[in-house]
């Protein structure tokens, strides 16, 4: 496709100036608290950590680089839902709602505090989202979901096809739900290195392209291995997200889905105009296979989502031509205004997801290690609330978060393989049908409705 002639497949957040560089692990050193992951969640509990106790010598090493995983590689979403949005986290833990809910909003405005108080360039814009219907039953989904968010105090207005199109204009609009207050965007790769930036001002060690090779009691410690130093640490959090975990059997739980983003070159300012989207809110498809869009800072369209992908074993590729040309399809059939604009990046990324789209927390090795992981696609705001979880936990305290049934219980495993790609891509099909079939869900998606089990990016 034209279109895609010239896009680096180069992620377009990290493809910039600006990124901090730290040296590898180089021999021996102990830690009182090592993190293992230098996305979010890991840059978080380092930050908490030396917050709340400045004396605490706090070590993170990342395989590769800051942000180099999902925490580069995301669309820039943030939102205040610790459980995947208001109707999973009904479905889960309605008598827990409550409390779910207040979490998630101190949470989010917790990190605009830290934004603003840090001056941390991280253009964060809590102008909410609009999930838009493409299909004529999305009206009615869309029209039911008002009504829990009005029911738990969010602010969400309804707005039909005219009303749609007069806020952000495509000839596939249907009808849309927007929010406000609940989230926003911002610039994933800017929060990172700004994340990281005060954590080394607050005494953090920070080692990059040192990789946790092994993980093993020593007395009292932890002893962590990386291919370039030894590590002896009295408490480690492992925040390693969608990559295969230091601890084996925490992969029983974490899916890697594999999902693909473009972005386009600037839009002229008659091009802008041509959408209308005045707001700038984020955007999604109401559709199981669904896209996720925005504009960035300089007033480009980043295009994501639809062709969620597992490979056997959690393999995957960073470019995958076949989704790019079918995302780039998409977008502009979706906007046909911008015909003849060109993208300038395309990538992809793997998605920690689980069986119920919530992450899951625990500890292992007598309470010395904890975890925080299995974000599906909602860790830019949750992974600070993750990060808390898995320090609360190393200092065995009870606090509204660690007595949560989210924290408390694991997910339904997935099968292993050969068992896994298969049931996988089973369920992959029966979302497309169902979203072919006006969102009827059908024998095998009722069955796993019935467990509280899934699949989802």
């Amino acid at each position: 496709m034209k279109a895609l002639k010239d896009a680096a497949p180069r992620v377009f957040w990290t493809d910039r100036p600006g990124a901090p560089a730290y040296h590898p692990l180089d021999g021996r050193t102990t830690a009182d608290l090592l993190i293992v992951g230098g996305g979010f969640t890991g840059l978080w509990a380092a930050v908490l950590a030396k917050e709340e106790n400045p004396a605490c010598d706090v070590v993170l090493v990342e395989a590769h680089s800051i942000a180099y995983g999902g925490t580069g590689r995301n669309g820039g979403f943030i939102s205040d839902s610790l459980t995947h949005g208001l109707s999973q986290g009904l479905k889960l833990w309605p008598d827990e709602m409550r409390t779910l809910l207040a979490l998630g909003r101190e949470n989010l405005a917790a990190i605009a505090a830290f934004v603003e108080a840090h001056d941390i360039d991280a253009d964060l814009r809590l102008v909410g989202k609009t999930t838009v219907a493409v299909a004529a039953h999305h009206v009615a989904e869309l029209k039911e979901a008002q009504r829990l968010h009005h029911e738990h105090g969010e602010d969400a207005v309804f707005l039909n096809r005219d009303e749609m199109r007069a806020d952000v204009d495509s000839p596939t609009y249907l009808g849309g739900l927007r929010l406000r207050g609940t989230g926003g965007i911002l610039d994933p790769a800017k929060l990172a290195w700004g994340l990281v930036r005060v954590a080394e001002r607050l005494g953090v060690r920070v080692y990059e392209k040192t990789a946790v090779t092994g993980l093993e009691r020593s007395g009292a410690k932890v002893r962590v291995t990386t291919g370039s130093g030894v590590i002896d640490a009295a408490q480690v959090l492992l925040a390693t997200n969608a990559f295969p975990p230091p601890l084996r059997r925490l992969s029983n739980f974490v899916l890697p889905v594999w999902d693909y983003v473009l972005v386009t070159e600037p839009l002229s300012e008659s091009q802008r105009a041509s959408l209308r989207w005045a707001e700038g809110q984020g955007l999604t498809d109401a559709g199981n296979q669904f896209h996720y869009y925005r504009l960035t800072a300089d007033g480009r369209v980043l295009w994501g989502g639809y062709d969620a992908i597992y490979n056997f074993g959690g393999a995957g590729a960073e470019q995958r031509d076949a989704t790019h040309e079918l995302l780039a399809r998409h977008f502009f059939e979706t906007f046909p205004q911008l015909d003849g604009v060109r993208f300038t990046h395309k990538w992809g990324g793997a998605i920690d997801s689980t069986s119920r789209f919530t992450p899951f927390f625990g500890t292992a090795m007598g309470g010395r290690v904890a975890y925080a992981l299995g974000y599906t696609g909602l860790g830019v705001g949750a992974s600070r609330f993750g990060a808390l979880v898995g320090l609360d936990l190393l200092a065995r305290r009870s606090t509204r978060r660690t007595g949560l049934r989210m924290v408390r219980r694991l997910p339904v495993p997935f099968p292993p393989e050969p068992l896994r790609w298969p049931v996988v891509e089973i369920t992959r099909r029966a979302l497309a049908r169902a979203d072919e079939n006006a969102g009827r869900r059908g024998p095998w998606l009722s069955l796993l409705d019935r467990f509280g089990v899934g699949f989802d990016s």
